[in-house]
């Protein structure tokens, strides 16, 4: 992932509703939600949710499928991933101890 594409995805994400819609498909896994399902969720109005929806489409965070009469969406781990990997890349400023799943530990806080 290049820088503009992950202040696409950070953008996508930098809104409360839109956060928590992710965050409720993360949850939901690789089977998703039905759109109804998620607005009933998150409370929010079906006009909301579909503008919500789009951005986080946008920045190719969440995939769509139908199925039947329903919209089923689901949030795209591989995206989600790149994102992850993009603010990590540098983390530990390359040590060995560091790599893809490891929690970087805090910087030592200097003495006042």
């Amino acid at each position: 992932m290049k820088a503009p594409a992950a202040l696409e995805t950070l953008d996508a994400l930098a809104h409360a509703t839109r956060l928590a819609a992710f965050r409720a498909l993360v949850v939901a896994g690789a089977d998703g939600l039905a759109v109804g399902e998620l607005r009933e969720a998150l409370r929010v109005p079906p006009a909301t949710l579909t503008a919500h929806l789009n951005v986080l489409r946008a920045a190719k965070l969440v995939i769509d499928r139908r199925e039947g009469r329903s919209i089923v969406v689901r949030a795209n781990f591989a995206r989600m991933n790149d994102l992850v990997a993009y603010l990590t890349e540098n983390c530990c400023a390359g040590a060995t101890s560091c790599g893809p799943g490891v929690i970087c530990p805090p910087a030592p806080r200097s003495s006042p």
